[in-house]
């Protein structure tokens, strides 16, 4: 349960559009409160007679069956048939991998509402009375959820289609049974959000068509289970997420029910949803993603999250002839293009914003390969340049465009081989920029800096306290990286910890955040950046960026910080100017990858040696301020990265501190030799 507090900051956050409909949702929600235990629903009808498989809108894929299963099978297609099988076998027994927890048994049948990670029981109430944001209620919902997406459906169905081994057509069924079981129309966490419903709803849709052929879909399982697929998309379609909440979520649901109601054609209200989902996405792909093509969220996991339901949705309405618009695709491939452009730095990407690990469907890459992107984008739009960056053709690539997909990869153009020079970039609509200098194969220098606003909307509930922040990766190996998230709801504390500016690479005064935390998801005041000067000359780039976040304190502080990137020299110059009157506390904080170890060379002046490259770093910090090294701390906290959800590692934080009175420079020199 929410606090007082907390409902009116989250209502001073919303139109008064919003506002309405929020009551008008609450009457819905009493009224299915009566109707619900009555059974007083609509129902999808029945179909024409005729073979179930007819009866469907498209195929997810023209794998024959069996493809994989002959001894002439190449060697690329050998490893990814036995990771698949190895995989499969497991899910078939119960163990499913996610988050932190590897390899762990869900029970026989899974038990479908319960936090597996915290060994806590999830109510099965009437979705009304389903806080999912009380952990002491519900668990972390995020630990719920994510088995019931059922991505692991589609790993079993793909082991099916490759191997021709029924056993694996017949767990999908026995699981989704097992499901229907336990999940009643309207109880428990499982019908609690649509987001929710819209990523199980895709999962199901490839799970099934990919063994509608298996003979494992009985006529009284298929008319069970279409009457559930029938509730996903009447539910979610009428639950649309609105005003402050209209992000990500908008865009899952919208995909969730433009493929169901695609693939279920024959559903009374199936061509209405179709166009309704449809109109959403388009709109929204261009109201939430920046010209520069960065989601307004900030969160670069939202990112790939987002670019998966927009792709399967385009498809979709390509396998069915709804074309989707050529803005539409066009927004896709700038999104394509960002994602690129971070990745020519180094090996992992920025980290900023929020990261949850949620993606929509398992086709065989990791969530956020970029590889795996950009082999699809790359056949997507004929992109030469994207293909060279993917260097492989990707599993992914081939489940969504069939057998002879990785022919039409090879056919495409190369360009040439030599060594890519990086080159500084700017996004100015989202406020991201690039200092780079070198060749990605020899003496690559890449420095991300933050001059972008929070968040999106009213609530900004993904960004981070992150304003004037920088990444750093020298020769494609993280040195300074943005912390990570970590968690939603399990933790608080933790979840307060990284989206704070001391968890950030950034200057802080009087240990307060830029931005006002007011809720896991909700902003007060926040910090607006503003670029003040960007020039890019050859091998020298330098950037100006500010903030006002301070200037709500008594006596108001401007922090303005210049980074200047010189190739040549290998020098990286940082300057932070605090503009103020009075006497203040401040601290610049330097969040190190976990690849990297800390040694003190000289007062303020640290050694930094980096695994995996044979170059060092020496940072050298003004004279007048202290500093002081954390690696793993619990009191206080600090010296913490997170790569995955409910998963931290220990990296060493430089804080380096000291008072100033009145306007005053601080000068952080990054000197990188061999």
């Amino acid at each position: 349960m929410q606090s007082i507090g907390w409902y009116v900051m989250r209502l001073q956050a919303m139109s008064l559009g919003e506002v309405a409909w929020r009551v008008k949702s609450l009457l819905r929600d009493q009224l299915d409160r009566v109707r619900v235990p009555l059974n007083l629903l609509p129902h999808a009808g029945d179909d024409a007679a005729g073979p179930i498989a007819e009866l469907l809108g498209f195929r997810v894929s023209d794998i024959r069956l069996a493809a994989w299963a002959g001894d002439n099978t190449p060697t690329d297609v050998v490893e990814w048939r036995n990771a698949l099988v190895s995989r499969a076998d497991r899910i078939v027994t119960g163990h499913l991998t996610f988050f932190d927890l590897k390899d762990k048994f869900l029970g026989e049948p899974i038990n479908w509402n319960y936090d597996h990670g915290a060994g806590k029981e999830t109510p099965r109430l009437p979705i009304q009375a389903v806080d999912y944001r009380d952990f002491k209620q519900s668990g972390d919902c995020k630990l719920v959820w994510e088995p019931n997406r059922h991505h692991h459906l589609v790993v079993l169905a793909r082991a099916y289609r490759a191997t021709g081994e029924r056993r694996y057509a017949e767990a999908v069924v026995h699981q989704l049974e097992s499901w229907m079981d336990q999940n009643p129309f309207g109880y428990g966490m499982n019908w609690r959000s649509p987001l929710e419903l819209g990523v199980r709803l895709i999962n199901w849709v490839w799970a099934v068509d990919l063994i509608r052929d298996s003979g494992a879909l009985s006529e009284d399982f298929y008319t069970r289970f279409r009457q559930n697929a029938f509730l996903h998309c009447w539910e979610t379609a009428r639950k649309f997420s609105k005003g402050s909440s209209a992000n990500n979520h908008l865009v899952g649901e919208a995909a969730g029910v433009y493929v169901g109601a695609s693939y279920f054609r024959r559903f009374e209200h199936s061509a209405a949803w179709q166009r309704e989902s449809k109109a959403i996405l388009c709109r929204e792909i261009m109201a939430q993603t920046y010209e520069d093509g960065c989601i307004q969220e900030h969160g670069l996991g939202y990112q790939f999250f987002v670019l998966q339901f927009y792709i399967i949705s385009g498809l979709v309405g390509r396998w069915i002839g709804d074309e989707f618009p050529a803005e539409y695709w066009a927004r896709i491939e700038k999104m394509v293009d960002f994602v690129a452009a971070l990745s020519e730095g180094g090996e992992d990407l920025p980290m900023f914003g929020d990261r949850d690990d949620g993606y929509v469907l398992d086709l065989g890459d990791r969530p956020e390969s970029v590889e795996a992107l950009l082999s699809v984008a790359a056949m997507l739009f004929d992109r030469p340049d994207f293909k060279s960056q993917a260097k492989f053709f990707s599993e992914t690539a081939y489940w969504l465009f069939g057998g002879r997909s990785a022919e039409r990869f090879e056919n495409l153009p190369m360009k040439a081989s030599e060594s890519v020079v990086l080159e500084s970039l700017s996004f100015p609509e989202s406020g991201y920029h690039l200092l780079q200098s070198g060749k990605v194969g020899e003496g690559a220098v890449s420095l991300f800096f933050d001059c972008a606003e929070l968040g999106y909307g009213a609530i900004a509930a993904h960004g981070h306290a992150d304003a004037l922040s920088i990444a750093l990766r020298v020769d494609r190996r993280d040195v300074l990286v943005d912390p990570g998230t970590y968690d939603y709801f399990t933790y608080p504390e933790w979840r307060q910890y990284f989206r704070k500016t001391f968890s950030h690479n950034t200057l802080m005064v009087d240990g307060q955040d830029q931005s006002e935390l007011q809720g896991a998801f909700l902003w007060g005041k926040r910090a607006n950046s503003r670029l003040e000067a960007w020039q890019s000359d050859g091998d020298e780039s330098v950037i100006t960026g500010s903030h006002d976040g301070y200037t709500r304190l008594p006596d108001p502080v401007i922090h303005r910080r210049t980074v200047r990137l010189k190739g040549e020299e290998s020098l990286l110059e940082i300057i932070d100017d605090v503009a103020c009157a009075q006497a203040h506390e401040i601290s610049i904080n330097f969040q190190f990858s976990e690849y990297c170890v800390v040694k003190p060379s000289d007062v303020n002046t640290y050694r930094v040696e980096v695994e995996g490259i044979k170059r060092v770093l020496l940072f050298n910090f003004p004279d007048s301020l202290q500093s002081e090294v954390l690696l793993g701390s619990e009191d206080p906290k600090g010296g913490w990265i997170s790569r995955g959800y409910h998963q931290k590692t220990p990296a060493p934080q430089i804080i380096v501190k000291g008072r100033v009175v009145g306007t005053s420079q601080f000068t952080t020199r990054i000197t990188i030799s061999n």
